[in-house]
């Protein structure tokens, strides 16, 4: 059954601070404040904001605070990356388990666990997500890669299961039989938006095999730059394509 296309429209001046402040430019700098900064207390601070930034970029530096001399700071950086919720934290944590601080340990082991339980999530939804392509031809690659990581790292926030894109239609089907869920496939456009702001377009279709169009979402924006635009669309487009497709419960 086709789902209804709709437009969701918001104004980025109703967003919480916290969400418009995770433009690249902030993640970049609060790194540079957890590597870098003089004073245990400002880099356990930088660590504390990266875990709650959901910007993918976090995870590098927060790995690199779990070496930090302080072991307020290791701490710190272990919590951010349990709040993060990157698996990929799991390897870094798991290659610096020798910790001596009684408070960092405590927080790497929580950490872990958390990560943990989330990789071994039984997936909601199987999802080829077909990248982001500007048809504005205004948009920097930079920003359309990173409006790529922030919708993959939404879809598995959301308990979905990502497909690879050079795998068989055979192999695709083994995980959905094995998994009992459903498969999509997203397609993801940058439209010009209203009032000189951008559009975010979400095409679903089934997946694997014939493409059978599902619907569409769109989400839009103005008011700021080009780079926070699309830093709040980003999971909103995925929030949208969840409720509209059906995998969100």
């Amino acid at each position: 059954m086709r789902s209804p296309s709709y437009l969701v429209a918001f104004c980025l001046l109703a967003l919480p601070a916290t969400v418009l402040a995770q433009a690249s430019p902030e993640t970049a700098s609060l790194s540079q404040t957890l590597v870098k900064g003089a004073e245990p207390h400002h880099r356990v601070q930088a660590a504390r904001v990266l875990g709650e930034s959901e910007d993918p970029e976090a995870l590098k530096p927060l790995c690199e605070g779990l070496k930090d001399p302080s072991g307020e700071v290791r701490a710190a950086a272990a919590e951010a990356l349990g709040t993060l919720g990157e698996v990929g934290g799991l390897e870094c944590l798991e290659a610096l388990k020798e910790e001596t601080d009684e408070a960092a340990k405590a927080a790497h082991a929580a950490a872990l666990r958390k990560l943990g339980a989330l990789k071994a999530r039984a997936p909601r939804a199987y999802v080829l997500f077909a990248g982001v392509k500007d048809t504005t031809g205004t948009v920097s690659p930079e920003w359309v890669a990173a409006t790529e990581a922030r919708m993959r790292r939404k879809l598995f926030q959301q308990g979905v299961l990502l497909a690879s894109a050079d795998e068989t239609e055979k192999a695709a089907k083994g995980v959905l039989a094995r998994h009992k869920i459903q498969g999509y496939r997203l397609v993801t456009e940058i439209r010009p938006g209203a009032e000189g702001g951008l559009k975010l377009t979400v095409m679903g279709t089934r997946y694997p095999g014939k493409k059978q169009l599902l619907g569409q979402v769109q989400v839009q924006a103005s008011g700021a730059e080009q780079g926070e635009l699309l830093v709040a669309l980003a999971p909103e487009a995925i929030e949208e394509a969840a409720s509209t497709f059906g995998w969100k419960k």
